[in-house]
Parts: structure tokens; C-alpha cells; sequence
């Protein structure tokens, strides 16, 4: 894993490096992921699309969002692919922000799906709520030419399920996959700041303390477990969901060095 440093982007990384349980590694420059690319500057944008070869943005926030923030400087990039798919379902102006800090119904039913940790039941419902775009968001990993880079807000909570669920479909070693997702840890006070710098955000971050926003290796434990248990892994979760055999090949060909 290697931090990709931006001038207008704290969150961004490449996740290449994580070793698979059979002794490989992810290859660089063919998945990154990212907190929101609202701020990029021509330098960054320089850097992602040349140095880093990016060719598909997967933005996982809703509508709603997309729609206060406005197209981000990359969108008018013409070789550049972007997809809109949102994980929370589209109704009100709820964001995984406001989702941590509000929405009592939400949590109710994170806590009916894993009553011991809410961000696991929260990530869960990821999965249940807007599978398809889950699925969608994969697809597109596996078939763009350069590199695929996951973004939402914070990069911490949907870019990070996604993420996981990719490593884990191509059989990245469970404790990389955790080590990966905690790794927003070191960067949440810079990743909070951006988000209070911007009024689609920053009604909701300070409604719970910053350590309640940390992410912490046990809820993607949880998680992955949890995914184990009531689907058979990620591979089995994706086959329910229409994931072919050709598609999982083409993915470890895309992310997997075979040096």
C-alpha cells in the first residue's frame, strides 16, 4: 500500500502491494482508492491520470451529494470514465456521514444485522441495500484499461466495503485487507477538515466525537466474517449477485501480479 500525496486530497492511496494467500501480490497502479475529488488541482490531476495511469473513477456517493458538491475538476478529463453508484439507498440528503451521526431508523436496522459492532451492520447493509452498484463498482475494476480509483467522501466507509470486497474476491490475506481499511486511521483529522470545509458535509461531522469517526481494524474483521458466514466470502457473495467465472479471472488478471 502506498499513500498517493495530493495537493487537494488527503485519503488516496494505491493498494498495490497487499500479498494474496498463495505468495502474490496486488499490482501497482491498477486499483486506488480515495476520500472526495472535489479539490483537485491540475497538478493532481496531472499525477493521477499520467504517473498512475487512472481511466475509471468509481464515485460511490449518492445523488444527492454529487448534485451540492457539483462535477469535480476530473470529470471534465475526457479519457477518463466515470461512474455514479451509490451504495446508501436515494432518499432525503442522508450521506455515511450523516448516516454515523443521525439517522436512528438506520441504526436500528445495522443493529439487527450485526448486533455487536453498528459500522459492521452499517457495511452490511452496503451489500443489501444497493448490491447492484456493489456489483456494478466491481465490474468496472475488473474491466477498465489503467487503473480503477474508488472514491465517496471520506474514503473510509463505502470506498472502504468496496475495496475489501475487491481484495478479498481476488484472495488478498485477510489481515491485509483489515490493515488496508485502518489505514484511513492516520489521516482522519485531515479527512474530517476537508469535509467541514464544505456545507454538504460539515452540518454532520461534529454531532459525534472525531475518534467515533476512526476506523478500527475489529468492524472490518467483523465484517469480512460476518461476509464468510452469511454468504460463503466475498466470491460467494458475488456469485449470488450474477458475478461470473470469466468476470472473477478477468478481476485477478487486472489486480494480481503474476511476476
Amino acid at each position: 500500500m502506498t499513500w498517493i500525496e495530493l495537493e487537494g486530497a488527503v485519503n488516496t492511496r494505491d493498494v498495490g502491494g497487499l500479498p494474496t494467500r498463495d505468495g502474490r501480490r496486488v499490482a501497482y497502479r491498477k486499483l486506488l482508492r480515495s476520500d472526495h475529488l472535489q479539490d483537485l488541482t491540475d497538478n493532481d490531476i496531472k499525477l493521477l491520470t499520467g504517473t498512475h495511469g487512472v481511466r475509471t473513477v468509481v464515485d460511490l456517493r449518492t445523488n444527492t451529494e454529487r448534485a451540492s458538491e457539483g462535477p469535480g475538476p476530473l470529470r471534465a478529463v475526457d479519457h477518463v470514465r466515470h461512474l455514479d453508484l451509490s451504495v446508501l439507498p436515494e432518499a432525503g440528503d442522508r450521506t455515511d456521514v450523516a448516516a454515523e451521526a443521525l439517522a436512528s431508523q438506520r441504526r436500528r436496522r445495522n443493529h439487527e444485522r450485526y448486533p455487536a459492532n453498528y459500522m459492521t451492520g452499517l457495511y452490511l447493509g452496503y451489500l443489501e441495500d444497493r448490491g447492484d452498484n456493489v456489483v456494478r463498482a466491481i465490474r468496472a475494476i475488473a474491466n477498465t484499461d489503467g487503473a480503477a480509483l474508488v472514491h465517496c467522501a471520506a474514503g473510509k466507509d463505502r470506498t472502504g466495503t468496496v475495496v475489501a470486497l475487491t481484495l478479498s474476491a481476488v484472495d488478498v490475506e485477510p489481515d491485509a485487507v483489515i490493515n488496508d481499511y485502518a489505514r484511513t486511521a492516520e489521516r482522519i483529522e485531515l479527512v474530517l477538515d476537508r469535509l467541514r470545509a464544505t456545507p454538504t458535509y460539515s452540518h454532520d461531522i461534529d454531532r459525534i466525537p472525531v475518534d467515533a469517526h476512526r476506523p478500527r481494524g475489529e468492524t472490518m474483521e467483523a465484517f469480512l466474517e460476518q461476509l464468510e458466514l452469511k454468504y460463503g466470502g466475498a466470491i460467494g457473495w458475488l456469485e449470488r449477485h450474477g458475478f461470473t467465472d470469466d468476470e472473477f479471472e478477468r478481476l485477478r488478471r487486472r489486480l494480481v501480479d503474476e511476476s
